[in-house]
């Protein structure tokens, strides 16, 4: 049996470990990842916390045009851990149809509560916008995209103005946004640790991506696994029910028997399969 082989068989096998616990490490997910499938450059600091620092992905071959696109990913962990050197799966997957890959780290619980780590990530999209073009990109075709609790950070950035204003930005300045099994409309709150993050009750409806929906967003994919047992699936479909309800561009696309961890690890090469999760992405990235 192949080298390769045998490592597919091993990532598959741990990836059904991995099930058991959405916090998990998913280094194994990067074990298979094409030889000079793209170029990276590491930890580029865009604020002075030791987590405020983000990774560039380029693809092998960058197209010789203006219109580079950027995908900026935000990766979940329940607002309280995850790194970027676990993505670098996501970052072949995209950099593999043309595109720009941002990964950065932001400030988790207990170092700060919310909303703390949407400024980070606001912060690192000024980042993108004043220096992407030194990598080959367009800064006026920046998407924000994330899993889980990274998908909460990405449709705060584009549904509530106030983050991206602290740095003379609008969601307008967006080409779009994608979210992976976010949670969007997740009140009222059980977990104690959920509590303390997002503060007091009376102010935990600012945390709410839903409330700040006017119809005027930039086009959103929101994308969900009907098994989804960890971020329930209504929180995407209250989401989308309320986009069109005010008007504005959003499509929803429901995965059959995809899980909560399934729904960015599927995005990891041995685990594609038939790759509709990357193609809906794709997809729409390339639309707008």
């Amino acid at each position: 049996m192949s080298r390769v082989r045998c490592a597919k068989r091993a990532i598959c096998s741990a990836f059904f470990v991995w099930l058991t616990s959405a916090c998990s490490p998913v280094t194994v997910l990067n074990a298979v990842i094409p030889e000079n499938g793209f170029k990276q450059v590491s930890d580029i600091a865009y604020g002075n916390h030791t987590r405020q620092q983000l990774d560039v992905f380029l693809p092998s071959q960058l197209p010789e045009q203006e219109s580079v696109k950027t995908i900026i990913f935000f990766y979940g962990g329940s607002w309280e851990s995850g790194h970027k050197e676990d993505y670098k799966f996501v970052a072949e997957a995209l950099t593999s149809a043309g595109f720009i890959v941002v990964i950065p780290d932001y400030r988790v619980y207990p170092d700060v509560k919310f909303p703390d780590f949407v400024q980070d990530a606001a912060k690192s999209v000024n980042w993108v916008k004043n220096n992407i073009h030194a990598y080959g990109g367009n800064a006026s075709q920046i998407f924000v995209a994330g899993h889980s609790a990274g998908a909460h950070l990405a449709s705060l950035l584009v549904l509530d103005e106030q983050y991206l204003a602290s740095y003379a930005l609008s969601p307008q300045d967006l080409r779009g946004m994608i979210g992976l099994a976010g949670p969007y409309d997740f009140l009222p709150l059980k977990s104690k640790t959920l509590k303390t993050i997002f503060g007091p009750e009376q102010e935990r409806w600012r945390s709410q991506p839903i409330n700040f929906v006017k119809g005027d967003n930039p086009p959103m994919l929101i994308l969900v696994g009907t098994d989804d047992l960890t971020v329930w699936p209504k929180n995407s479909l209250n989401l989308a029910a309320k986009i069109r309800e005010k008007g504005g561009n959003v499509k929803l696309v429901e995965l059959d028997g995809y899980g909560h961890v399934a729904m960015v690890a599927k995005l990891a090469k041995p685990l594609r399969g038939d790759g509709r999760l990357l193609n809906e992405i794709v997809s729409f990235t390339r639309q707008y």
